[in-house]
């Protein structure tokens, strides 16, 4: 199998329409990128949290999204994990930030920084 190889059945990660215009708009004022990294590291009171950056470029074994025009960049051992996550970007107040839909979650942590699945 190709090291950016395809799934065949149906994994999915999804942007909201806030969530896709936050990312387009600050990889244009930033001046690069290629899209949203969304992956997971062990951590936190619940076992794991969600790591997200920009892509500057493909890592080798990246399985690829696109959604509402925007590329999603996700690790092969991150996928499993959050397969079938809509990514959505809040306001609340002076607060902005990223949430996750997941439908992996099986338990989250009190302070929503960490989840098990």
């Amino acid at each position: 199998m190709s090291p950016n190889r395809l799934f065949t059945h149906a994994m999915a990660i999804s942007l909201t329409e806030s969530a896709a215009h936050r990312i387009q708009s600050f990889l244009a004022t930033r001046g690069h990128g290629i899209g949203l990294r969304l992956g997971v590291r062990k951590t936190g009171c619940s076992g794991f949290a969600y790591v997200v950056n920009y892509a500057d470029e493909q890592q080798v074994g990246d399985v690829v999204f696109e959604d509402r025009g925007v590329k999603i960049y996700v690790d092969p051992q991150s996928l499993p994990l959050i397969d079938g996550t809509t990514v959505d970007f809040v306001k609340q107040g002076l607060n902005e930030a990223f949430r996750f839909r997941n439908p992996n979650v099986r338990g989250e942590c009190g302070c929503g920084e960490s989840f098990s699945v």
